[in-house]
């Protein structure tokens, strides 16, 4: 069994039990973490309490090179940390390669240059105002990208001047152990990264509720944030919470159909579909309905289930065997409820006869009241919602608790804005928009509170001091 990273070191978890980490394309144990404990956490909390001054007085120039270190050593060990999470999560190895172990190598090169976090000083009047490190931060974060949503909080607040203690999803921690191993080998100060394996009921909670934690930042579902939100609030600490989405492809009668449903289906599918932002609610106009499906179908057909080792798989598992399940009984619903199966189903996939994996699914002819159009499924389930004028569409994009992103496809990058402005979400694609690192990353409505990336993701880790004279 593996250890925890505390105050520079590895070392025991006080705990005796583990967590056997299960590769879910073969449904074997892989490896194994500790179960951590309150007191590991207690060890760990302290030992960023007693890092933190010293880092905080780090110049911001003296922070990035460590996060540029960071950044060097994540893309010496690319392959290897693909490998790690296609085997921990299932995902495709050349998606795992691009998205899964490439994305935290991009993110963090963002933090590198202390020119680019803007001014931690400014004089406004007679008072000078100081943006200074919040102090120690918990950080918890889920199994679906777990190095990427890791990167996304620890960059920044090491950027910052924050001593962090990390706790990674038990589900797929694999990757959380490769970053540890880099940050041992760089010579970070002790006590300023720290982390402890464990569930979110004994570590998570123990994090969200500690004295000496200054802020938890957390990314997952919504029970999750609701949960961390209601502990922490006994310390009045500050929480980040980046949760789900249901998010709306609006999809307007000039577009390029074809283009649209094309890249939709890539979206929605991407990672098995446990991807926070995933669009899984294609709006097209009752017009296009039948054009729209026949092509989505098409479109679902390449993407057959196989091992996520081969290079040509484009579908691979989900991560186990809970959310299998949990995702085939949304399928059930949705036929029960008097959605279209297009393709897909609940069944077990024909092309494998092991491993935790799902159809990739479409149903057509779903309207906003069904469970499948209103809640998070987390797998490869894509609806189509239909509508008659532009109001009603973008009444259908906003008819959700969520909303962290949302996509609009039209002839005209100015009349496909225009809409986008309509659409309450945190991030919106216009015509196929490439991610921007840099660009404020969150979710309006029960998506969450606070952002990630770019100088507004540093901007969570920061209080502002106005100091008169």
């Amino acid at each position: 069994m593996r250890q925890l990273y505390i105050d520079g070191r590895w070392v025991p978890s006080a705990g005796r039990e583990a967590i056997d980490i299960v590769n879910p394309a073969t449904e074997e144990p892989i490896d194994s973490v500790p179960a951590g404990s309150s007191e590991d956490v207690d060890a760990a909390v302290a030992a960023a309490r007693r890092a933190f001054p010293e880092w905080a007085a780090v110049p911001v120039v003296d922070r990035c090179r460590y996060v540029a270190r960071i950044s060097e050593e994540l893309a010496q060990r690319q392959d290897e940390i693909a490998r790690t999470i296609s085997a921990d999560v299932g995902t495709p190895l050349k998606i795992a390669q691009k998205v899964q172990a490439g994305l935290p190598i991009t993110v963090s090169k963002t933090y590198s240059d202390p020119s680019t976090l803007g001014e931690f000083t400014e004089e406004i009047g007679n008072s000078l105002v100081v943006r200074e490190p919040i102090g120690v931060v918990g950080a918890i974060t889920p199994w679906n990208y777990p190095l990427h949503q890791v990167v996304a909080k620890l960059a920044p607040a090491l950027a910052a001047g924050c001593a962090v203690v990390l706790k990674p999803s038990e589900v797929a921690p694999l990757a959380s152990y490769l970053l540890a191993e880099i940050i041992d080998g760089i010579g970070l100060p002790p006590g300023v990264f720290n982390m402890v394996s464990g569930t979110g009921a004994e570590v998570g909670a123990a994090l969200a509720g500690h004295d000496d934690v200054d802020m938890v930042s957390f990314t997952g579902s919504v029970r999750g944030g609701s949960a961390v939100s209601r502990t922490a609030a006994t310390t009045v600490k500050r929480v980040a919470l980046e949760l789900g989405g249901k998010s709306p492809n609006v999809i307007l009668p000039d577009a390029d159909l074809e283009s649209a449903v094309k890249a939709g289906v890539n979206n929605a599918y991407l990672n098995g579909g446990q991807t926070c932002t995933a669009l899984t609610r294609m709006i097209v106009h009752r017009s296009q309905r039948d054009q729209a499906v026949d092509l989505l179908r098409q479109a679902a057909a390449k993407f057959t289930p196989g091992d996520p080792a081969d290079p040509g798989t484009r579908l691979g598992p989900l991560v186990s065997a809970e959310q299998r399940d949990r995702v085939r009984g949304y399928i059930e619903r949705g036929i029960a409820e008097g959605a279209t199966l297009v393709c897909g189903g609940p069944e077990a996939p024909d092309e494998v006869n092991k491993g935790y994996y799902v159809r990739p699914t479409v149903f057509a002819d779903v309207t906003a009241d069904m469970t499948i159009a209103r809640e998070e499924i987390f797998g490869p389930a894509l609806s189509v919602l239909t509508y008659d004028s532009e109001d009603e569409a973008v009444q259908l994009a906003n008819d959700t608790a969520y909303g962290l992103a949302a996509a609009v496809w039209a002839a005209d990058d100015e009349h496909a804005l225009g809409v986008a402005k309509r659409i309450r979400a945190g991030q919106v694609d216009i015509n196929g928009g490439s991610f921007n690192p840099l660009a404020p990353f969150g979710g309006y409505k029960q998506s969450g509170n606070g952002r990630e990336l770019g100088r507004f993701g540093l901007a969570e880790f920061l209080e502002t001091k106005s100091i008169q004279r």
